[in-house]
């Protein structure tokens, strides 16, 4: 893959993930539709348009096999994941949920790369402590002091999405692995159904159903494709510092789309983000010329 393709592919996955965090706010917090639904909907609907296209692609149904123990943990990793965070989001701002989840994942991630033995050279721990500190700066004077729950749900999902990432660092076959972990994430949603009868928070609407399936089969499905297929060209610290950008993404989409006001606090620490980003991954590729 050349560097153009990888970072236009990579581009587009953390574009989904910022569109992924904004059909979810829209559908919860308008109460178009419970956190049970969208989660049922949103895996359903990701794991139907990846069986399809997989089925169209090979003109087979042999995909469809019996899972492996791996692929039943890095299914269960995005079934908590994808629970967890819809729940989180009713009991949680958008920026207290940001800065938890995607700080646990940094966290999460930098944290198993260190216990593998990988030590992080001082330009890289420079590069997360600029984008970390810029993107708290940029979320805590937003952030209200969080829901205890919502946050234990918020930091679960956090580290059930590192250690998905982490996962897709192996991956050989991005769109089956893809395919695969969304079909066999439909044997755990069983879990969720006694909550059901324990709340009795069923509500759908159609404008709800509508963004579960957006969610679910486009920012999802196709989205942690890409990234699976991105992963591996990357340190476990660059993927977990990459994502810090997607909370910048998403409020830049809310300044062009819907000509929310960009204050000097956004600018400055969108600066910071991608510049430490930059050298986390500029620290990476001397490593790698170092290593060749």
């Amino acid at each position: 893959m050349s560097p153009l393709s990888l970072g236009i592919q990579t581009l587009f996955a953390l574009i989904a993930f910022a569109g992924n965090s904004v059909l979810c706010r829209l559908a919860l917090q308008d109460n178009a539709i419970d956190p049970n639904s969208f989660t049922i909907i949103r895996l359903s609907s990701g794991a139907l348009i990846l069986c399809v296209l997989m089925a169209l692609q090979l003109k087979s149904l042999q995909f469809i096999s019996r899972p492996s123990l791996g692929r039943l943990k890095q299914a269960s990793f995005l079934f908590i994941y994808a629970a967890c965070f819809s729940f989180a989001y009713v009991l949680l701002g958008t920026a207290a949920g940001a800065l938890l989840l995607f700080v646990t994942v940094q966290l999460t991630m930098l944290l198993t790369q260190y216990l593998q033995g990988r030590r992080s050279t001082g330009l890289e721990l420079f590069g997360l402590c600029l984008a970390l500190g810029s993107f708290m700066i940029w979320m805590g004077p937003n952030a209200s002091r969080p829901d205890l729950t919502g946050a234990l749900l918020m930091v679960a999902a956090g580290i059930a999405w590192a250690f998905y990432t982490i996962a897709g660092k192996q991956s050989q076959q991005p769109q089956l692995d893809t395919a695969q972990n969304f079909l066999f994430s439909l044997c755990f949603i069983v879990i969720l159904m006694p909550i059901y009868l324990w709340q009795n928070t069923l509500n759908l609407s159609y404008n709800g159903i509508l963004l579960a399936i957006s969610s679910g089969a486009i920012t999802s499905g196709l989205g942690y494709w890409l990234w699976y297929r991105v992963l591996p060209a990357f340190s476990s610290l660059s993927a977990g510092v990459m994502q810090l950008s997607v909370p910048i993404l998403a409020a830049a989409g809310g300044f062009i789309w819907n000509q929310e006001q960009v204050t000097m606090t956004f600018i400055l620490a969108s600066s910071g983000i991608l510049g430490g980003i930059f050298l986390v991954l500029y620290s990476a590729h001397l490593a790698s010329k170092r290593t060749h």
